[in-house]
């Protein structure tokens, strides 16, 4: 699929068919992901795939307990809005395919020459270890799209991050950052209406 069309044709899945998804596939979406341009080139990226239903079935336990021990406001609506968290943040149990990106924490050159500590240096440059993993997860969106799958970048299930991160066993050096979750779409979608560039863009010249 030309890049172009894969960029403007793109939209976030969430029902699949109970297709697999190649194992063949999934090394090469991560492959592409890995690609990515990042802080200092430290690709500081680890990736877990997750096709076992019993795991994926936990994890979204986890989640979902954390979503009902929520505080609820007075809000008539409060029980509604939480049932609604709860299948945006646990949808991906019934994904083929779940690819859990997670990182280690990079090195700065600047903390060789300065006395600021890495999380300062870190808040100046507004988190560049989060910004690459933003790019790393559209380079698996747009590979996905390209192989005839769908997908979806979730961000819902980090709140039980500390438990999710148990459940996987990461190491402890890795961080939890993002979920994608993968399969052959159950019905065909079309992308959500997009904001015009010119809403979006300032020349200075």
């Amino acid at each position: 699929m030309e890049l172009r069309k894969a960029i403007e044709t793109r939209t976030s899945v969430r029902q699949f068919t109970s297709e697999p998804v190649a194992k063949s596939d999934l090394q090469e979406m991560v492959r592409l992901a890995s690609l990515a341009p990042s802080v200092n080139n430290y690709q500081p990226w680890s990736f877990v795939v997750v096709t076992n239903k019993e795991l994926l079935r936990r994890m979204a336990d986890a989640v979902r307990e954390k979503i009902h021990a929520l505080p609820e406001n007075s809000s008539r609506m409060s029980r509604v809005v939480k049932k609604q968290v709860e299948f945006f943040a646990t949808f991906f149990e019934n994904a083929p395919a779940l690819v859990v990106i997670a990182t280690q924490e990079y090195e700065t050159i600047l903390e060789k020459g300065v006395t600021l500590t890495h999380a300062e240096i870190n808040e100046m440059r507004n988190s560049p270890d989060i910004q690459s993993v933003g790019g790393c997860a559209q380079n698996l969106l747009l590979a996905a799209m390209d192989m005839g799958y769908g997908a979806c970048w979730m961000s819902a299930p980090l709140i039980a991050k500390k438990e999710l991160e148990a459940i996987l066993a990461l190491d402890s050096t890795l961080n939890l950052m993002s979920f994608i979750a993968v399969g052959k779409p159950l019905r065909q979608q079309l992308p959500r209406e997009k904001r015009p560039v010119e809403e979006l863009i300032r020349f200075v010249e």
